[in-house]
């Protein structure tokens, strides 16, 4: 014989399991499309999206002018989203990082942020030539749509220090070929 329950059984039921949080990054030449796909990417559920030209155009627009400048400010910029972006990751939410991680020196910025936060971790890498993504930049730039316009020169300068991922960097990489996403 079992003594009765001296109170109510309150438990609820089971909540489904959330899927663990996911740092997805984005490597690829300017105007490769990586914002367009951050933002198809931040559309899924538990998801945000911080975008580095969103935050360096308005804390420090009037101080770029040259890639020299973007070096500086956006070194500034990462000091304060790493840890940011850590506790985002381990309060189960995924982010959505528009911040190029086209060096090997930047993923591995990005690799420490995932693993402090205990996260899993994409890199999405848009694999499009060089010709493309500068038929593509000009196009945008005389739209005027986005928060920054990179001449030629800039164009050069910033495609030659770009670094794709290599399979020793041990990425889980998501190649995408096409110029459409």
């Amino acid at each position: 014989m079992q003594p009765a329950p001296s109170h109510q059984d309150r438990r609820q039921p089971a909540e489904p399991a959330q899927a663990a949080p996911v740092l997805h990054m984005l490597c690829g030449k300017i105007a490769a499309g990586k914002s367009t796909l951050a933002a198809e990417l931040a559309r899924k559920p538990r998801t945000v999206l911080i975008a580095e030209d969103e935050w360096l155009s308005v804390l420090f627009g009037d101080q770029m002018t040259s890639v020299a400048d973007y070096i500086r400010v956006s070194g500034k910029l990462r000091t304060v989203m790493g840890p940011h972006v850590s506790m985002l990751l381990m309060s189960g939410i995924s982010v959505v990082l528009d911040f190029p991680a086209n060096t090997v020196t930047l993923r591995g910025w990005m690799r420490q942020i995932y693993e402090d936060a205990g996260a899993g971790h994409k890199l999405h890498f848009l694999d499009l030539d060089e010709d493309v993504c500068k038929q593509r930049l000009r196009a945008r730039n005389r739209t005027g749509t986005h928060q920054f316009a990179a001449s030629d020169t800039q164009f050069h300068q910033i495609c030659a220090a770009f670094q794709p991922p290599a399979i020793h960097e041990g990425f889980d990489v998501v190649t995408y070929v096409t110029d459409t996403i």
